[in-house]
Parts: structure tokens; sequence; C-alpha cells
């Protein structure tokens, strides 16, 4: 048992989740540092280690796709910890192409990872946050909330996790709980390499979108030029979980908070499609 507060944090085996791991544990927290696979737990260890906090850090197996895991994770950390003070869905995944490149099922390969796991952990984990006064903090992206061309299914699965976070806050808080959501822009990272097929292959496969996609791959390029780090976009995570009164929907960069604020007062649409459109050509 610990009397630190503890965290568990999903996706740690790289960028964003595995700088969260390091960066919780050095502003003193307890940190559940959870992955699919935890042979692929080497790049964690070795900056748990450089960082001097891995009396901190805990590697555990967590497979959000999989019910079973998710509640025995958070059993675990519970029955090892004492308590649980704050959850950190960060495990998620991308998929470039629009639908009819994809098929359906990518859709809900996509939805499966980034929404229901999502809902997954907050449903296991809320028991014991409540008895904590803890908190949910999100991992979601600028594609919460912009919805970009040839990303349909990884929007849709964003929009859906800022959907069901903006519903559940204020429930949540009745009982203590505090609901955030973290919405990084362009991030240098692991995770834009796993975005499925690669764009060779999605531009042999674009069919009539095949100059569009060109368009929006040259555009993205662009954009990646301006990235910041995962350790930049960690130490907003951490930012929030650490504040008193963190709110709701936080960006990690200046150009998450640009494009957010054209969303989020677009009230007819045309102001992001104006932004977006360019990018096709």
């Amino acid at each position: 048992m610990t009397a630190l507060r503890t965290v568990l944090i999903t996706g740690t085996s790289s960028g964003i989740g595995l700088a969260t791991a390091v960066q919780a544990a050095e502003a003193g927290w307890n940190v559940v540092a959870t992955l699919r696979d935890p042979g692929r737990a080497d790049a964690l260890r070795a900056a748990v280690e450089a960082a001097d906090v891995t009396d901190r850090v805990h590697v555990a197996r967590l497979d959000v796709t999989d019910p079973a895991s998710v509640k025995e994770a958070v059993a675990d950390a519970v029955a090892a910890h004492g308590h649980l003070d704050a959850v950190i869905n960060n495990a998620g995944v991308g998929r470039l192409g629009t639908v009819e490149q994809i098929g359906v099922e990518a859709f809900r390969s996509v939805l499966e990872t980034n929404f229901f796991g999502v809902v997954e952990l907050t449903l296991a984990a809320l028991p014991h946050l409540r008895a904590r006064s803890g908190r949910i903090i999100t991992v979601s992206s600028l594609g919460g909330i912009v919805g970009q061309p040839f990303n349909e299914a990884y929007c849709a699965a964003k929009f859906a996790v800022e959907g069901f976070l903006e519903s559940l806050a204020p429930v949540a808080a009745t009982t203590g709980v505090q609901v955030s959501v973290v919405e990084p822009g362009p991030v240098a990272s692991e995770f834009v390499a796993s975005l499925g097929p690669s764009v060779p292959g999605l531009i042999e496969n674009a069919g009539p979108y095949e100059a569009a996609f060109k368009a929006y791959a040259a555009a993205t390029e662009g954009l990646f030029e301006q990235a910041q780090s995962s350790a930049e976009a960690a130490a907003v995570v951490v930012d929030v979980l650490t504040a008193e009164k963190p709110a709701f929907r936080v960006q990690t960069s200046d150009l998450a908070r640009e494009l957010a604020g054209i969303k989020l007062s677009d009230v007819d649409g045309s102001a992001v499609q104006a932004f977006t459109t360019p990018w096709l050509g």
C-alpha cells in the first residue's frame, strides 16, 4: 500500500502516454503504466530509469478492447496501491482513408479502441474515483472537434469521446469526480507512423479521390512541420492531472487553441470547411 496518489495511464509504450507516465511520476504520483503488450515496455522502462522514478512507475497489462482486461487492471491497481485517484485514457489508434477506401470494419475497429475503450475504463474506474474525489483525463485530439479530410474514422471516434465526456462531466462532478479532455494538435510521435496503410498505398487505391489525397498528404506534411513533441503535450496532461480545478477542455498548443476556437464559434460549419477544403487542392 502507498500514501502516494495513484494514476492509471493507458497506452504508455510510446509517445504522449510514455512521456505522461514519466512526468506524472516526477510530479510525485504513483503511476500504473499500462500497455496492451508489456513486452513492448523497453522504451518506457528506459525512460523511467533515466528519470530516476523506477520506484513510482509500475508496468501492467491492459487491453482497452477487452473488458475483462480493463476490469482486472483496475482491480489490480487498487489492490496493489490501496486506492485510485485518477485515470488517463491515452491509448488510441488512427486510420487514414475515406470510407470508400477503408470500409466499415475499419470504423468499427477504431471506435472499439478510441471510444469504447474509454467508456470501459471510465466505467470500471468511477467507483474508485468517487471514493477519492478523483479525476478522469482523456487524451482526445484536435480531431475530436474539427473534422479532418481522410480521417473520418478517427474523427468519428474522437467526436464520440468528446460527446460522451462532455455529457458525463457535470454528472460525475455531482459525486466529486472531475472530467477533462486534452486536445493535442500535431504531435511528433510514433502514433503518426501507425495510422494504417501507407500513403503511397492509399494513393494507389484512392480512385476518384487520388488528386485530393495527394494534396491532403502534402498539406498534412506542412502541418506536422509545426508539430510539438510528445513531452510538450504530456506536460499539459500532467498540468491537468495536478491542477486544483482543471478545465473540461484543454488544448496543448497555440495551433490547437486557434483551430479549436474556429470550430467552437463556427455556428454554420462554414469556417471549418473553409479551413480544411484547401487541404484537398
